[in-house]
């Protein structure tokens, strides 16, 4: 198969279209896969799909809207304009049997121009609240697949929605991911968003502060997001953190798999590829959904699983009050409890998620 991928901006985004091309490639390895981005700098898509070893990337001039009367919003609507004949231009070039978007403003001009040029057509749809670009394509693409049931059912305006799970790029065991040269006998993993996530970030250097030293054998890898990397680093030499052998700052974590595979907690935001990965791994997971995306998806999401006794959900408003660092303690010195959340969150995973949505693609392309 020749497969046009396109979605962008954030790593939400860019690594279900990585997931879905590696699963094509898994079964396909003759396929022919390109994917498509914003021209922003900032766009994950640009660091991301290089390393994952697909050289052809296209971009678009396209962003997203501002706030109302924001004056930036002129040139959004003239690259709205000007975007789908990129699009065209590219398509042309590419000549693919099928496009596939994952959500963010970069897919919208790229998926719009495949209907119209009559080339089959998909969108994939992580969160339970489905994204501006998903929401405006669904009507016209020849399929949207969906991690939630619900998101499925809400897109009425959809020719055919169905709910598939979350693609993963990998799921690796945590006896594959042990023996890279470190003696600790546990591993904390925090993160934020890809960029950064300013107050997570500050809590958890807050939290090491605190702790570090009470667990020598536990290594603490943090990942702060490029963003706020330079400042968080600046915060580990106030909190005299810097140099200390059970703690790694990093800005992005690249090998999410094997890292997720040998944590004994995590700590992270409640994206929807996040709590697949965290299910598909049987994770221990401090939950702190962020209140900044589209109806507080990221709330709903850390409650339905808490409400499962799959997660602990600790919100925004609470890290100040060192109910985090408490928390992590807890879980820290009480296997049976993370025991018990990662047997607890298995329930919110599709193992079978990447082999559905190729046999999908397949039938789109009938080949």
């Amino acid at each position: 198969m020749r497969v046009l991928m396109t979605g962008g901006g954030t790593a939400g985004h860019v690594n279900p279209a990585i997931a879905i091309a590696n699963t094509i490639k898994e079964y396909e390895p003759d396929s022919e896969i390109a994917f498509v981005c914003s021209h922003n700098a900032n766009d994950k898509a640009r660091d991301l799909v290089p390393r994952a070893g697909y050289e052809k990337l296209y971009t678009v001039k396209i962003c997203g809207m501002k706030a109302i009367y924001n004056p930036a919003n002129i040139k959004t609507l003239y690259y709205m304009m000007t975007s789908p004949r990129e699009a065209k231009k590219i398509i042309r070039e590419f000549q693919p049997d099928i496009i596939i978007g994952t959500g963010g403003y970069a897919c919208y001009p790229v998926v719009a121009a495949g209907v119209k040029m009559g080339i089959p057509t998909a969108l994939h749809e992580s969160n339970a609240i489905a994204g501006k670009a998903i929401r405006r394509l669904c009507g016209s693409v020849d399929l949207v697949m969906t991690n939630f049931e619900s998101t499925a059912a809400e897109l009425t305006g959809a020719k055919r929605a169905m709910k598939v799970g979350n693609p993963v790029i990998s799921t690796a065991k945590k006896t594959a991911a042990e023996g890279h040269g470190t003696s600790f006998k546990g591993h904390v993993l925090c993160f934020g968003g890809s960029l950064g996530a300013e107050h997570v970030n500050l809590a958890v250097a807050d939290m090491l502060s605190h702790i570090a030293d009470k667990y020598p054998e536990v290594e603490f890898i943090h990942a702060s997001g490029k963003r706020d990397f330079e400042h968080m680093k600046e915060e580990y030499a106030a909190r005299g953190l810097t140099g200390k052998a059970n703690i790694r700052l990093l800005d992005y974590i690249y090998d999410m798999d094997r890292r997720m595979a040998e944590a004994d907690l995590v700590i992270s935001r409640a994206g929807a590829m996040t709590i697949s990965e965290l299910a598909l791994a049987k994770k221990a997971a401090i939950l702190v959904p962020s209140p900044y995306v589209a109806a507080n998806h990221q709330y709903k999401n850390a409650k339905a699983l808490a409400d499962a006794d799959a997660c602990v959900l600790v919100q925004e408003h609470e890290l100040t009050s060192g109910r985090l660092e408490a928390e992590a303690v807890k879980l820290l010195s009480d296997e049976s409890a993370r025991q018990r959340l990662g047997e607890n969150i298995v329930s919110f995973a599709e193992p079978d998620a990447n082999r559905i949505i190729y046999e999908e693609i397949k039938k789109l392309t009938g080949k």
